[in-house]
């Protein structure tokens, strides 16, 4: 794991565990796992029952890469979902499910079943051991992807919080295979000045329509300067999803055409038009979320300060991130 990932989760305390998302920490080695999921063998992703989605609509003329969250919360002996756990990928789907709105209308969809990190890693310490087993899954599926599944369509890379991570993984360990790529929706993840020094493949987003680019912002209020995501002293790349640029101009919540809110069949339950407005803190990078309070939409995990509104990330700007899709999609295929 890399040393941006360690020093975020140094010095954190044990974490509720409940559904939701999370960033990882530092561990023992993955040789010392006596986890039962990093016993089994990698998924093998010729098998249509290791894909949430395995092509929805073969029409579409471009593709969809969806990592899913963090969904499972595991035990002290388990820190990694194991991959035939039932109840486990119920919820995963269900997350999955609550994403795919945005991206269904447009694009073909695929999203693998993984290992992924589950919350009880944080108690243990082995957070960096049970994302090194993730990864392994989400790259032998991407693989399987691009040989097996792509052809000649370009595709677009999506995750949020913990899929956020893997896609950012995913273009560091496989640059040549990004010219096919529209974009990189990273939700819920600090994109860093480090990583894009490191990786010249990792552009940022500059306007509503660029394409090889990773959209990425994380939500707060707008009293915040330290938060678990970008902490204190820190800047992320960000761009905000309501007037698509990347400086501190503020957007009014006129520009925000639905916050969304779904259950877990992708339902929308609840749709607010023009909920929140936002800009991006100069200073951090952060996407301040205007309109709101922390009352009405509390942080929810333990990790997170009142104020966090990383939970709602897609919510809140669900119809404009909806709309940029689209639009990104057709820039890139016209």
């Amino acid at each position: 794991m890399k040393k941006e990932f360690r020093k975020r989760i140094a010095g954190f305390a044990a974490v509720t565990l409940m559904f939701c998302t999370l960033l990882g920490g530092c561990g023992q080695s993955r040789t010392e796992s006596t986890d039962p999921a990093a016993q089994e063998s990698a998924p093998d992703y010729s098998e249509d029952s290791m894909w949430a989605y395995n092509g929805t609509d073969d029409s579409c003329e471009a593709d969809l890469f969806l990592i899913g969250p963090t969904t499972y919360a595991g035990d002290e002996d388990t820190i990694n979902m194991p991959i035939d756990d039932e109840e486990g990928r119920q919820s995963f789907l269900g997350a999955l499910n609550m994403e795919r709105g945005i991206y269904e209308e447009t694009l073909d969809m695929y999203a693998p079943y993984y290992r992924q990190g589950s919350l009880s890693a944080i108690d243990a310490g082995r957070m960096e051991e049970s994302y090194e087993i993730a990864y392994e899954d989400v790259s032998a599926a991407f693989e399987y992807y691009l040989e097996n599944k792509k052809d000649d369509n370009p595709f677009v890379l999506a995750g949020f919080s913990q899929g956020a991570y893997m896609c950012l993984e995913l273009m560091k360990n496989y640059p040549e295979e990004l010219d096919d790529m529209i974009a990189c929706y990273c939700i819920g993840w600090a994109l860093t000045k480090e990583d894009v020094e490191e990786y010249p493949q990792l552009v940022p987003a500059s306007g509503e329509t660029d394409t090889g680019v990773i959209v990425a912002f994380s939500s707060e209020a707008e009293d915040i300067t330290d938060s678990f995501f970008i902490p204190e002293g820190s800047w992320s790349y960000s761009i905000n999803p309501l007037n698509w640029r990347t400086d501190s101009t503020a957007a009014d919540r006129s520009l925000n055409l639905g916050a969304c809110f779904t259950d877990y069949d992708g339902n929308i339950t609840e749709e607010i038009p023009q909920l929140t407005g936002a800009y991006i803190d100069e200073e951090r990078g952060a996407l301040k979320v205007t309109d709101v309070s922390p009352e009405d939409y509390p942080a929810a995990l333990s990790f997170l300060k009142e104020g966090e509104y990383h939970i709602y990330d897609y919510q809140f700007f669900y119809r404009n991130l909806q709309e940029n899709v689209a639009k990104r999609v057709e820039a890139y295929l016209r």
